[in-house]
């Protein structure tokens, strides 16, 4: 089994990007947690970052044959983008949403999201356990189905 992690505009900062509100922990912190999961899950697990909006729609319909599945942080992304999510229904490939913070506390903008309506699950909230939590329930949903 193969999945795809995307992760959108400015997480390629996290850790010194305002540490407050998303912690301290790397985006390479981040990639090599899910690495010695996926290990432990047998799956494969290949990471991926982009700033603009076309460059994550590009890398989701390169999932197609290549994915079982994803997880996806797609930022800021996540509350405007009708693209993102219609390049995930064109591919067919399962998706999990996953946020650092917890967007139903933030700002009114944040609180809604365009890609959860095809998403499998949202996990937000977590800071960056919820991408290892992400990760495993993916893999239990795409195993039982």
């Amino acid at each position: 089994m193969r999945i795809a992690v995307l992760h959108g505009p400015n997480l390629n900062l996290l850790g010194i990007r305002e540490p407050a509100l998303y912690g301290t922990t790397s985006l390479a912190d981040i990639d090599a947690g899910l690495q010695r999961v996926g290990a432990e899950l047998g799956v494969e697990v290949e990471c991926g970052q982009w700033n603009g909006e076309g460059e994550l729609v590009t890398a989701v319909q390169g999932l197609r044959g290549r994915a079982d599945g994803a997880l996806i942080n797609a930022g800021a992304y996540s509350h405007t983008s009708l693209a993102i999510r219609d390049a995930f229904a064109s591919v067919a490939v399962p998706y999990v949403e996953v946020h650092l913070t917890n967007i139903y506390a933030r700002e009114p903008e944040r609180r809604h999201s365009t890609l959860a309506a095809g998403a499998r699950a949202v996990i937000c909230g977590f800071g960056a356990a919820g991408y290892e939590l992400a990760l495993r329930g993916l893999v239990a949903n795409l195993r039982e189905a």
